[in-house]
């Protein structure tokens, strides 16, 4: 039975897992992916703070770990509008058997697209890996593109102009901004404040990094339960505590794993930061993606911070960038659609012979 919009609970959610294998399966792919997120995802929010020696590394993961969590929770309160764009992104209408199908098929190409990227090195968005992966086993399911909503997926295309563009433009101002206003002040004084406040920006970095990518794989979350308990169209439901809990502390052990390999990418490879860059980088960033939450539109936290970082190198010297790292990201970034949509599409249609 379906539970009423505010009584979503933990104890009703495990008694759906328990009574339904295909949810379980739904499940643990999806903590799957947060887990990958915050392996190949979350670190571009500390990247920097790390790069500059503002914070151990540790420190570093601790500190995002809670404040993905506490914005997880304090953007879901505010506006669900990501989440529910992207629950709403693609149409699984008939059998919603076949549904979870290509939804464990999608979850599945995430997580081998994301764990490719991160051998690599290249910082991927997850968030454009999810929607590509949800979009592919639309189409397989569909065999064509009637699976697809049109009206949702364009904030997704808004999204992925608006983190790029706006990124590179912020973090370029916000670095002659602040060259602008310490150019007459002691230089070894202004290191010591911008040690201070890289640590409050990388913060709010993984502040507005939970505000985004958590409320997208809660989206993903429940589509799931819906989808087992035979509907396949969502309605509005209240985002629950634990399930904010959950994914944050997902991501958070994943980042503690994995991550160092990304933050070392962004934060030193790409561009030789000093302690005012980072700053301006981390400031530029979590502008642009608070108010992409604010109005509800599901940007990628990769291509912010990591634009800002590049715009903040070019503010100082074109040729502080490192423009080979920077083709390599590009490149993963316009093939993760196709990519990560094909691979899905042929995962729906290898698990359609099995389940």
């Amino acid at each position: 039975m379906w539970p009423d919009v505010n009584d979503f609970s933990f104890i009703w959610f495990l008694h759906q897992i328990l009574a339904n294998p295909a949810l379980l399966i739904t499940v643990i792919l999806t903590l799957g992916v947060i887990f990958v997120n915050g392996w190949t995802d979350a670190p571009n929010a500390i990247a920097t703070c790390v790069a500059t020696r503002a914070m151990p590394p540790r420190a570093a993961v601790m500190m995002a770990a809670v404040f993905n969590l506490l914005g997880t929770f304090v953007l879901t309160l505010i506006n669900s509008t990501v989440a529910m764009t992207i629950k709403n992104m693609v149409n699984f209408n008939g059998n919603t058997h076949e549904a979870m199908v290509a939804l464990c098929a999608a979850l599945f190409a995430i997580i081998i697209w994301a764990v490719a990227a991160w051998y690599f090195g290249i910082p991927t968005s997850e968030s454009h890996a999810l929607i590509a992966g949800l979009s592919g086993a639309a189409i397989a399911l569909h065999n064509g593109f009637g699976g697809i909503n049109g009206g949702e997926w364009i904030k997704v295309i808004y999204g992925l102009a608006l983190s790029t563009v706006l990124g590179f433009a912020t973090g370029y101002a916000m670095s002659k901004l602040v060259v602008l206003i310490c150019h007459r002040m002691d230089r070894r004084k202004t290191t010591g404040f911008f040690k201070g406040a890289q640590i409050f920006g990388g913060a709010a970095m993984a502040f507005m990094h939970g505000a985004q990518d958590g409320q997208k794989f809660m989206g993903v979350l429940i589509l799931g339960v819906f989808l087992a308990n035979g509907s396949d169209s969502t309605g509005i439901v209240a985002l629950p505590i634990w399930m904010m809990v959950l994914c944050s502390l997902v991501m958070g052990i994943g980042t503690s794993i994995g991550g160092y390999k990304i933050i070392k990418a962004v934060g030193m490879d790409m561009v030789k930061l000093e302690t005012y860059q980072g700053f301006a980088a981390d400031m530029a960033a979590a502008s642009c993606l608070l108010l992409s939450s604010l109005f509800g539109i599901p940007v990628s936290t990769t291509h912010t911070k990591t634009t800002a970082v590049m715009g903040v190198g070019a503010a100082k010297r074109l040729s502080c960038v490192n423009y080979g790292l920077v083709n390599d990201m590009v490149l993963t970034w316009v093939l993760t659609f196709p990519g990560c949509g094909l691979i899905a599409y042929l995962m729906v249609k290898l698990f359609s012979l099995f389940m």
